[in-house]
């Protein structure tokens, strides 16, 4: 996948959602087919002979590839949803936002010990949201995880939020 073709196509908003923002949205990438694929090619050059059992998108963005990818992988997708998407019992993680708190669900009986799992989502920004979901792995027990993003903004020290020991890839650092 060119890299380049990729920053091309990623659209930048300046002052949304509040002003002094710059938001990076991928939707752009999804909506062209070129990326779309190269990316799906990519992820599963990274994750083919890593043994996943299961991929979890992120709600909402991390759905469309890790979808894709749980796919190509022959692996199970489970979402990682907001409080009162999902209508079966749950495990849960919260975590700090810069005001508040927010919490990610996910099925209880959708992971287990004996999974491989690829935690994927569209953007690294702080980290929080993903970190809140490796600890949920922790809560299932999963026997290892691996964590994947779109987009990293290295200037917001995202992989700060995660233990040294979390394998982190992304197709972009901007």
């Amino acid at each position: 996948m060119n890299k380049e073709t990729l920053k091309k196509n990623l659209r930048k908003i300046p002052d949304f959602p509040i002003p002094g923002i710059l938001f990076y949205d991928v939707t752009t990438l999804f909506k062209n087919a070129e990326c779309l694929q190269g990316m799906i090619d990519e992820l599963y050059e990274m994750y083919k002979d890593k043994g996943i059992t299961k991929v979890v998108g992120i709600e909402s963005r991390g759905f469309i590839l890790g979808g894709a990818l749980a796919a190509r992988l022959g692996a199970g997708f489970i979402m990682a949803r907001k409080p009162g998407k999902l209508p079966a019992e749950v495990l849960e993680e919260t975590y700090a936002k810069e005001y508040g708190t927010d919490t990610i669900q996910i099925h209880k009986d959708a992971i287990n010990e004996n999974d491989i799992v690829l935690l994927h989502d569209d953007l690294l920004a702080t980290g929080g949201t993903m970190a809140a979901a490796c600890r949920l792995m922790g809560k299932f027990g999963v026997k290892k995880s691996y964590v994947n993003f779109v987009v990293e903004l290295k200037n917001l020290n995202g992989r700060q939020a995660f233990t040294s020991d979390v394998d982190i890839t992304t197709l972009l650092q901007l």
